[in-house]
């Protein structure tokens, strides 16, 4: 299990997380998702040790990355966006040469190295050198590195950026396999779409804060298709009528949504005016998962 906890950080002016919280709990995948430089890669750099926050803390599986950094670091596996590497050395003597701050003899890691590069799909590269490496064949090595101590935790940072259709199955379906295994993966990214099929839920993230969590469920029923009215009133009879017809939210004091409605609207319309009750306006509104993801932001700049 991974735990933000009120993480700040700050380069000079410049405010890049403002107060994070969020968990991912152990089987679930979770989208980490917002615009480049919105504060991501700094949030998962903070977690897995290799930046300190300014405030607040990580957990991994209850250990402190601030505290106890060594043995917390024993818990998660981290996939960088750009892995950076020796380039002059072949790929298994370097994973050999990595692994031996885990611990394993020459031996153990030479082993391990052909049984893990195999996995990810490197098996015939082992004497390749890194630097005739593809991007994507760099972060399957990433991969394979985070995957020594066999740990439960997974930070996956814009993995899926530079990709091939291939690469990017290959790390979707990887996320998923880890969920049915129990690990808590986050996974970044700053297209929703790219972690719609893999994720349970989604924390959206805008100028280092934490602008909205929601289920992909949740995402989804707000961006299916809908029906925004601009009523003369609002009350229980109204409320009633749109039910018949769908699922009715207030905006506000005026304006309702229906969701998922089951009618045309000019049946809908008839019944409400039948009704007594004045239209002034009515549109459809239909949002794509991109749609929906900047309303957020929107919102959250029209907030601030």
């Amino acid at each position: 299990m991974i735990v933000i906890d009120s993480v700040s950080k700050r380069f000079r002016k410049t405010v890049a997380l403002d107060n994070v919280s969020f968990e991912v709990r152990n089987s679930e995948v979770v989208g980490y998702v917002g615009l480049n430089g919105t504060g991501k890669t700094t949030t998962i750099r903070i977690a897995v040790g290799v930046l300190p926050p300014d405030k607040g803390d990580v957990y991994i599986d209850g250990y402190s990355v601030l505290r106890d950094k060594k043995r917390a670091s024993m818990f998660i596996g981290w996939v960088p966006e750009l892995p950076i590497y020796e380039m002059d050395f072949r790929a298994l003597d370097y994973f050999v040469y990595l692994a031996g701050y885990y611990g394993l003899s020459v031996g153990e890691a030479r082993e391990l190295g052909r049984k893990l590069l195999d996995e990810v799909g490197l098996g015939d590269a082992l004497n390749k050198k890194l630097a005739e490496f593809s991007q994507g064949m760099k972060k399957r090595f990433a991969l394979a590195v985070s995957m020594i101590n066999n740990p439960p935790n997974f930070l996956f940072d814009e993995v899926l950026n530079g990709l091939d259709p291939q690469g990017i199955a290959f790390f979707r379906e990887l996320a998923v396999k880890f969920r049915r295994e129990g690990r808590a993966v986050l996974f970044s990214s700053h297209i929703l779409s790219e972690v719609e099929g893999i994720c349970d839920r989604v924390v959206f993230i805008h100028r280092g804060r934490i602008i909205g969590v929601y289920t992909m469920d949740e995402i989804r029923y707000r961006a299916s298709p809908a029906i925004e009215i601009d009523l003369s009133k609002i009350d229980r009879d109204v409320f009633n009528i749109l039910s018949k017809y769908g699922e009715p939210e207030v905006l506000n004091n005026n304006k309702v949504i229906l969701r998922k409605p089951r009618s045309d609207t000019e049946v809908i319309l008839s019944e409400l005016v039948s009704r007594g009750i004045g239209v002034r306006e009515v549109k459809r509104v239909e949002k794509s998962l991109e749609e929906f993801f900047f309303s957020l932001v929107k919102e959250a700049e029209e907030g601030r």
